[in-house]
């Protein structure tokens, strides 16, 4: 069965399974009349065949284990990660510090993704920063630097389309995603804010809206997605009216991840994306930690 494929211009868009669902993700391929990129390697890459022909380098807009699941297929062509990403992609080490979870879970992360993203290591792989421009030929790529979801996370702009490659900016019912070590919550609030004045026409996500061509639409889905900060907020409040709670007892009640769901990271991306919220919480004077519980504050 071949794969569904979007075309804006220069701009191919190949559909993963369910929309391009996690674990898999969209495809997006960019030809200019000297060069061919690729953007990230979701899993949807191993299912290609001579679509990859000629591809010379792989851009990744940041490095998670699903979007560089797809690189083995790429070996010979030169992969660009953002700064701040760089490290995670080099190594083993650097993804490791990337995640940031506990060393039990490292080791349970290391065997899944080794066995269903087929991770590998690309200590080539190359640094690029915010600002920076791909010349194609008859059409050109600009690194937007957007962090919050990963620290060098960036849109990736192909102009003069205006198709904009938005990532993990996937405007998901789920919402978004700042489990990691390297993620950031106002960073992404940031981001989120900005992420609506892109010069673009076409809005391309990750994972499964594949790509969007109406700005109503763009826009009533990125409220919707911003609105889910928002949400686990007052959740987190809620919880809390109802008597003090140790940070384990609000991991385990679950804020980010619906209750009984289960994999190698969710209890540490949990506790990563709270004490995020808690920290801004307790700085806003909305909550108070005593005594390694937290309660509400006079401003809750």
């Amino acid at each position: 069965m071949s794969t569904p494929v979007l075309r804006f211009g220069p701009v191919s868009v190949y559909l993963g399974e369910k929309g391009g669902k996690y674990p898999d993700g969209n495809q997006v391929i960019v030809t200019g009349t000297d060069t061919k990129l690729a953007f990230d390697t979701p899993l949807v890459c191993n299912r290609l065949g001579s679509e990859l022909d000629g591809v010379e380098a792989v851009v990744l807009g940041h490095m998670h284990e699903d979007h560089a699941a797809g690189l083995r297929r790429l070996s010979g062509a030169a992969v660009f990660a953002h700064e701040a990403d760089l490290e995670a992609v080099r190594s083993w080490e650097g993804l490791a510090r990337h995640y940031g979870y506990g060393p039990v879970v490292l080791a349970r992360m290391r065997e899944k993704i080794e066995r269903d993203f087929h991770y590998a290591p690309r200590p080539d792989a190359r640094a690029y920063r915010d600002g920076h421009v791909w010349d194609l030929g008859g059409a050109s790529v600009r690194a937007i630097h957007m962090p919050g979801h990963t620290a060098g996370h960036c849109v990736l702009l192909v102009e003069p389309e205006g198709v904009a490659f938005i990532g993990d900016i996937d405007l998901t019912g789920f919402g978004p995603y700042y489990g990691d070590a390297c993620s950031s919550l106002p960073r992404f609030r940031e981001t989120l804010e900005r992420v609506e004045h892109l010069p673009a026409r076409v809005w391309v996500t990750s994972h499964h809206k594949g790509a969007l061509t109406d700005r109503a639409d763009f826009l009533a889905l990125l409220r919707a997605f911003r609105d889910k900060i928002a949400a686990r907020e007052r959740a987190i409040l809620d919880a809390l009216a109802a008597g003090p709670r140790s940070e384990g007892e609000l991991v385990a009640h679950r804020f980010l991840y619906p209750r009984g769901y289960q994999d190698t990271y969710v209890e540490d991306a949990e506790r990563i994306s709270l004490t995020q919220h808690l920290a801004e919480l307790t700085g806003a004077g909305r909550v108070i930690q005593e005594g390694g519980r937290y309660r509400l504050g006079p401003r809750g």
